[in-house]
């Protein structure tokens, strides 16, 4: 068998040194070079910021920044910046954007904002004894994490609350300490984690030294301690609503009772037929992930939670509901959303600052209600394409440009594609034949 060659002390290496070791490797490495290296930002410290966020940096990715104007949230004028590769998007939040804000707009409330952390232990002893020492332990925990709650607590946050969940049914001797927090503007992973550790080293003294506790009974292992970024009682929602009739302005060929008839059926299939509902609630994602990663949130753990949240019930379902009474449309997205303002990369990505001044420097709860309405808005103007024109038709218009530079079109080939397409339907095949008798003429 062949020796793995291992590459060691990369990380030491200058990012000069990093590129030429790896464009070794490459088939052309001086375009390699010279293609990473046209990536880098002409100002040196605002790259040596960027390479900065993560490790073994050579270059920096970009995806477009864009905006979608006319939302009107709680009454409220707003131009959301987005950061997405997906053709469409933009344009469809946009549309829904304009289409509701004389209607209203979006309307949003915050149900909750706690979010969770837990240390995971496992103890060999008297349960009921447990029980009845555990308010001793919450006061040393409470007390001895008093310093690092401090600046959180002068805020508005802090240590909600902490208790002791049994989980012997599910694992031998296993416990976790799970407790509550609320982080006001700031995500608030390192303050969540920070508190955990101290947490897991004051029960294993407190095991170690509670004289209520016998010789087998001091040995408490910490397996770990962190954060969850399930967040079920972090939650926003966002809502439109107008009187039925007005729905008939949706589609030419369409009239209001027929649209409403085939909106309601997309919805209840995406509550109970998974498949439908993954791709559903990725459109709500489409938006979510987008502000997330303007405003430098982490939209990693936004979606995992979301899908989690999606799948309370034991199956998963749409995150929307859909009420149709006394004449009146209400659709709905209920959503977690663990988001911040302050700390990480909100603070440090400078287009992050500038999404947020966008926005009028939202508080966090702010961010939360604008980040799902976006949501409802990609996920409203998805479900009205497909239940009228189909998504194909839209989706790939926007695309065309996509298909035309793979296709190498020159800008005059693009000029004519476009004007041709407004009357043609859009597919890959239809392209390259359109691109293939437009040169075949000019040669001609």
């Amino acid at each position: 068998m062949e020796k793995k060659k291992i590459v060691t002390g990369f990380s030491r290496l200058s990012k000069d040194e990093k590129l030429e070791l790896i464009s070794a490797v490459q088939k052309s490495p001086q375009a390699f070079v010279a293609e990473m290296k046209s990536y880098w930002h002409s100002d040196d410290q605002t790259q040596l910021k960027f390479d900065e966020f993560s490790e073994n940096t050579i270059s920096n990715y970009f995806i477009p920044y864009g905006v979608a104007p006319n939302f009107v949230i709680d009454n409220k004028n707003y131009i959301i910046p987005m950061v997405i590769e997906e053709s469409s998007v933009i344009a469809a939040a946009s549309n829904a954007a304009k289409w509701w804000a004389s209607r209203g707009g979006f309307h949003t409330e915050i149900v909750s904002t706690k979010k969770i952390g837990q240390v995971h232990f496992i103890w060999h002893g008297d349960n009921s004894k447990l029980k009845a020492l555990f308010p001793l332990l919450k006061t040393r925990l409470f007390e001895g994490t008093a310093e690092i709650t401090s600046n959180m607590e002068n805020r508005g946050g802090g240590i909600l609350d902490i208790e002791l969940v049994d989980m012997r049914h599910e694992i031998a001797d296993y416990y976790q300490l799970k407790a509550e927090f609320e982080t006001v503007d700031s995500m608030g992973a390192n303050f969540i984690n920070s508190c955990l550790e101290e947490f897991a080293q004051i029960t294993r003294t407190f095991f170690l030294q509670e004289p209520g506790f016998v010789n087998g009974e001091k040995d408490c292992r910490i397996i770990m301690s962190i954060l969850s970024n399930y967040t079920p009682d972090c939650v926003v929602k966002s809502w439109v609503e107008c009187d039925i009739e007005e729905l008939g302005t949706i589609d030419d060929d369409m009239s209001a009772e027929e649209f409403v008839w085939k909106f309601d059926h997309a919805v209840k299939i995406a509550q109970i037929d998974p498949h439908r509902a993954t791709t559903h609630n990725k459109g709500i994602f489409n938006g979510i992930d987008a502000v997330a990663l303007a405003t430098g949130n982490d939209f990693r753990a936004i979606e995992a939670c979301g899908h989690t949240y999606a799948s309370r019930s034991g199956k998963y379902s749409s995150l929307t509901e859909l009420e149709l009474k006394d004449g009146k449309f209400k659709y709905t997205l209920t959503v977690p959303l663990a988001m911040g303002t302050v700390g990480g990369l909100t603070s440090l990505h400078p287009m992050a600052k500038r999404s947020l001044e966008m926005l009028n420097n939202p508080t966090a709860h702010n961010l939360m209600r604008i980040t799902a309405t976006v949501g409802l808005a990609n996920n409203f103007g998805a479900l009205k394409s497909l239940v009228t024109k189909g998504i194909q038709k839209g989706h790939m218009k926007m695309h065309l440009m996509n298909i035309l530079n793979q296709m190498e079109a020159t800008d005059k080939e693009k000029k004519h594609a476009i004007e041709h397409f407004t009357e043609h339907k859009v597919s890959f095949r239809a392209v390259q034949e359109y691109l293939n008798s437009v040169r075949v003429e000019v040669l001609k």
